[in-house]
């Protein structure tokens, strides 16, 4: 009986103890310098700015033009076996979405540009190396294409 109760005692305490893979301070530097843990490993400096460990050719320099939108442009969506247009989609420098015209609320997801229309999901990609990633999905209709760039 014993034994279970030990057992019991420290199954308990490894539940309740947080663990964490990096400290709070470390993370903080790694984010300024922008380092990884593994480019840290490779010779990024924790202790310098972004600017400066991408003079060193790690990671890329902030920009500091901010207006930019990896989603901004002109886009079209399509049936994949026939061509025909589902939608036209319109997104500005600032992710302000018109889709056929009409503005229609977005928002970011994982690294996308997720908006809706009725049952029809978009979901845009800001990774431009991606590709076949940006695609439109009806979920009533149970249909599905892709989005591509005009």
């Amino acid at each position: 009986m014993s034994k279970n109760a030990a057992l019991m005692v420290m199954l308990s305490l490894l539940g309740i103890t947080p663990t964490h893979a990096i400290n709070t301070k470390f993370a903080q530097q790694l984010e300024r310098s922008g380092c990884t843990q593994v480019t840290e490993a490779q010779g990024c400096v924790i202790h310098k700015t972004k600017a400066e460990n991408a003079k060193a050719g790690f990671g890329a320099a902030p920009t500091t033009d901010n207006s930019a939108s990896p989603y901004a442009g002109e886009w079209v969506a399509t049936f994949p076996e026939t061509g025909a247009t589902v939608a036209t989609i319109s997104i500005d420098g600032k992710d302000r979405v018109l889709l056929n015209g009409q503005q229609v609320k977005a928002r970011k997801s994982d690294g996308a540009l997720v908006f809706r229309n009725g049952h029809v999901t978009y979901t845009i990609q800001g990774d431009r190396r991606l590709k076949g990633e940006d695609v439109w999905v009806d979920n009533d209709a149970g249909t599905k294409g892709v989005i591509n760039a005009k």
